[in-house]
């Protein structure tokens, strides 16, 4: 199926799947009353989203019971095609022992260095995606 601008829809299966393809994405929050995006570095936990953070980052704070967007992507200018995943849900920070550790074992990248690890997990509870074919 195609949108109005004739991007063809994904399929809630299809994002997901794109979404496990890609590495770094972009978590939109609010950080004092304004919207605030950071690139971070994600996995999935299934069909939730998962970052890592610096416990005492902006974001590690922003993003703790709250809802927030979260949009990857992949773009090739050469040939003109890519995709785009967007989700809104609702975000919130890791405490217990057992679940930091089974998170620990995924593949997340982080970019802030050093200090402690923080988890935030999202998940998706509106998840639309866009692919573009030339």
């Amino acid at each position: 199926m195609l949108d109005s601008a004739g991007l063809h829809v994904l399929s809630q299966q299809e994002c997901i799947r794109l979404l496990a393809s890609a590495r770094i994405g972009r978590i939109v929050f609010t950080e004092r009353a304004l919207p605030a995006v950071q690139p971070v570095g994600f996995a999935l936990d299934g069909d939730t989203i998962v970052v890592r953070a610096a416990a005492r980052s902006t974001l590690a704070g922003a993003a703790h019971d709250a809802i927030v967007a979260f949009e990857a992507d992949d773009f090739n200018p050469e040939t003109r095609t890519g995709w785009s995943v967007t989700t809104v849900g609702h975000a919130r920070a890791v405490h217990d022992p057992a679940e930091i550790e089974r998170l620990a074992r995924l593949p997340l990248i982080s970019w802030t260095p050093g200090g402690p690890d923080h988890y935030i997990v999202i998940q998706p509870e509106q998840l639309s995606g866009r692919r573009l074919d030339h």
